[in-house]
């Protein structure tokens, strides 16, 4: 059945506000009962942030390549990509679980489902708004810049949260049918992660196996994310265009894919 993009968007928009107040609640629900509470999503980024820097700049002694040899700035480096690379890789790690974890709203009531991938997007990006704030403070304080380029951060993003959603809903259907997938899924997310230049610059990967880069579409956000975050540059428009087709595309076919399996996710759960 061919849908047209406007309906799906339309959709998607008539639900704004259940998506809203789910989205909220499960940033709420992950830290309900904790004592220190939503100050754990400033907290866990940080400490994850020190770990991380700790090894690859004391540990392994890595270089990123600038003309600052500073451990301050790599970390900051290593940060912006790992906030880029964590709003994808929620929203996958999840999507397997996203209806089987919500059975009840399958079979009790009349839900839309297709809302259940875009609210863990959006929790996903509440959550790294907050690291963003963290990660803005830090390039203030330690490189004395807050660049005007920071305008473009939604921009740089839409591909990467388009990419989000067309393999959310292509994962939370497939995690209904093939349970197996949700293992998959949590091992392709880490290789995805180390394939992709969080840790380590573009320039150090070896030119027979540059192919991984060039094939890695969440590679190119956290290229960009960098320029317009940390070094005051715009985005390379030509590689966001491309990027942008392909996420429309993953998008689409996502949805479609979606919403012609969904009818019998009763059956099966």
């Amino acid at each position: 059945m061919f849908l047209n993009p406007y309906f799906i968007l339309k959709n998607l928009w008539r639900h704004r506000e259940l998506i809203k107040s789910f989205s909220k609640r499960e940033v709420i629900s992950k830290y309900k009962g904790s004592i220190l509470g939503i100050m754990w999503s400033f907290i866990t980024p940080l400490l994850m942030l020190a770990v991380y820097t700790f090894v690859f700049s004391e540990v392994f002694n890595a270089k990123w390549g600038t003309a600052s040899d500073s451990k301050i700035e790599f970390a900051i480096i290593i940060f912006c990509g790992l906030i880029t690379f964590s709003i994808f890789g929620d929203v996958i790690s999840r999507s397997p679980y996203l209806i089987l974890g919500n059975a009840n709203y399958v079979k009790k009531v009349v839900f839309p489902l297709e809302i259940l991938p875009v609210v863990a997007l959006g929790s996903a990006l509440i959550t790294s708004l907050i690291s963003m704030c963290i990660l803005i403070a830090c390039i203030g304080i330690f490189m004395h810049a807050v660049h005007w380029t920071l305008i473009f951060i939604p921009l740089v993003l839409c591909p990467l949260m388009l990419l989000s959603l067309g393999f959310g809903w292509l994962l939370s259907s497939l995690g209904v049918y093939l349970r197996d997938i949700a293992q998959i899924i949590t091992i392709a997310v880490q290789a995805l992660m180390l394939l992709s230049p969080i840790f380590y610059p573009v320039t150090a990967i070896p030119k027979d196996l540059l192919f991984i880069y060039y094939f890695n579409p969440v590679g190119y956000v956290v290229e960009d994310m960098r320029r317009v975050m940390i070094w005051g540059q715009l985005p390379d428009w030509n590689v966001w265009g491309i990027e942008m087709l392909i996420g429309l595309v993953v998008f689409y076919l996502g949805y479609i894919w979606f919403n012609k399996t969904k009818s019998g996710f009763s059956d099966v759960i």
